[in-house]
């Protein structure tokens, strides 16, 4: 039996198909100078079969309008919301449709190995819409996969199911929904705004409108707006600090601030006056610093543009890369809980040859009882939150900045969290309060394998006791200025689109 393979990205296929022929596929050209075809034997579904292996590069479809709805000014703006719509090959994907149509003809079933999520649903919908257009009677299956290890690729050759036609139906809509407003506001406030605007706006420009990018451009408006309307507003406070033989300790009034001068001058008098200071309170209490989450692709983006200044679109780039080549497990996901199906003790193992986190990752097996990770409450049914899906220290630049902070991650999130002890203590000045914190760190546990968090000793320089009394060695106001709300940063406007819903990943 002849079986066609088509996977989402040729990097994809090439993989895949190294999986599956155990590294002794025969690569030759298809149509398309960017799609190869893999060519192996293998056992499937109880047949010795012929295995062809090629792919897309992405969406093979794209879509139009029908007729004179083509031009812009062929119609109103609004009649775009239900006029005729085709579905196309574009030009650039012409190579790829004829290497489909060439190739199922040979073959007598087809399986889809494009991701497994709702936009690669409808990928493999446009795939076997074009290879049934040529051979109405191929038998079409989907294979389900997370990541491109031996282990998932041979699940996914022994439970082969079909195509979810309502995850693909809901992405067609999607795309007609975000095709019909994009084009019909686009067109209309182009040639609105043209028209008030003779002389500002060239006749070639277009001002387009996304049912994405508009939402997310008024987030950064708005901050904007309020950091432009922000007034400033001067305030005092009150710092008491005292220098002992063990270092200098800083009390914060806890009245924080106020906003008018005399009554700040009248209460710093009032202490200056009368400066004795008596411990009033000393409460210890045991405290945590909690290890991260699971991963999943929201947390990943923000992640990665604070703590690895990468922004998101490379970052999902770079990690699509690592999920291709098999060395991470698939980065779009919805999901932070581990399955309790997937076994995470041999992801430990196999790090702990690594020179810079090996040692850890012996200490979650040995010490710590086993991989235990800390759970979010997310999951989107289909992938398991992003992890390490195989062991490598041969990459360079961005691919090994990535691949780092993923395993750092995974490890940090099934160890243990961190431990301390939390000293408060509380002094009156002339029935006025101030407080300074100090912390003993116990345990760093996750910290001594994920530098992206801090948790730093605040060491108090001497020890109080209840009503013990000082001579503190200044008592003085401080002045300052409110200030606005800072720009949004690519984190935070992720960390807005994903709370109201917008997609992250367009």
């Amino acid at each position: 039996m002849k079986v066609l393979n088509v996977a989402e990205k040729n990097d994809a296929a090439k993989c895949l198909a190294n999986v599956m022929a155990a590294g002794r596929a025969n690569r030759r050209e298809g149509r398309s100078k960017y799609n190869k075809i893999y060519e192996w034997q293998m056992r499937l579904m109880d047949q010795d079969c012929d295995m062809l292996m090629t792919s897309v590069s992405g969406h093979l479809m794209d879509m139009e309008f029908a007729g004179e709805h083509r031009q812009w000014r062929s119609c109103a703006p609004v009649s775009l919301f239900n006029c005729p719509i085709v579905k196309f090959v574009p030009e650039n994907m012409k190579g790829i449709k004829q290497t489909l149509e060439e190739q199922v003809k040979r073959c007598s079933c087809l399986i889809l190995w494009t991701d497994g999520d709702r936009e690669g649903e409808n990928i493999a919908f446009e795939i076997a819409s074009v290879c049934k257009a040529v051979k109405r009677n191929i038998d079409i299956y989907r294979a389900r996969f997370s990541e491109i290890t031996p282990v998932s690729i041979n699940r996914a050759c022994r439970e082969l199911g079909r195509i979810d036609d309502d995850m693909a139906n809901a992405v067609e809509a999607r795309q007609e929904l975000d095709f019909r407003i994009g084009c019909a506001f686009t067109r209309f406030q182009t040639m609105h705004l043209k028209q008030v605007f003779s002389g500002t706006l060239g006749q070639q420009q277009v001002i387009s409108y996304g049912p994405c990018q508009f939402p997310t451009l008024g987030f950064v408006v708005d901050r904007y707006k309020q950091v432009q309307a922000f007034v400033p507003e001067g305030f005092f406070k009150i710092k008491v600090t005292y220098q002992t033989e063990g270092g200098r300790m800083e009390f914060a009034w806890k009245r924080f601030r106020v906003f008018d001068r005399l009554p700040a001058e009248i209460i710093l008098g009032l202490c200056q006056e009368q400066p004795t200071a008596t411990v009033v309170s000393v409460r210890g209490s045991n405290t945590t610093k909690y290890r991260p989450t699971a991963l999943d692709t929201v947390e990943f983006e923000k992640q990665a543009s604070r703590k690895l200044h990468m922004n998101a679109k490379e970052a999902m780039r770079v990690a699509e890369k690592l999920y291709t080549s098999g060395f991470i497990s698939y980065p779009r996901t919805e999901t932070n809980i581990f399955p309790k199906s997937l076994n995470l003790t041999p992801l430990v193992e196999m790090q702990r040859q690594d020179q810079q986190w090996g040692e850890f990752a012996q200490r979650i097996l040995n010490v710590y009882g086993g991989p235990n990770p800390r759970n979010g409450r997310k999951t989107d049914n289909a992938h398991p939150p992003i992890h390490p899906t195989k062991f490598t220290n041969s990459l360079a630049g961005n691919e090994k900045t990535v691949y780092e902070f993923v395993v750092r991650h995974f490890l940090a999130c099934v160890s243990k969290d961190a431990q301390g002890h939390e000293t408060n203590v509380e002094i009156d000045i002339a029935e006025e309060r101030f407080t300074a914190k100090g912390l003993e760190i116990l345990q760093r546990h996750f910290l001594d394998v994920y530098p992206y968090e801090r948790w730093s000793d605040r060491v108090m320089p001497c020890h109080f006791e209840l009503n013990d009394t000082f001579q503190p060695t200044s008592i003085d106001l401080i002045e300052g200025e409110t200030s606005p709300p800072p720009l949004l940063k690519e984190a935070d406007l992720i960390a807005l689109m994903d709370k109201h819903g917008i997609g992250t990943d367009e």
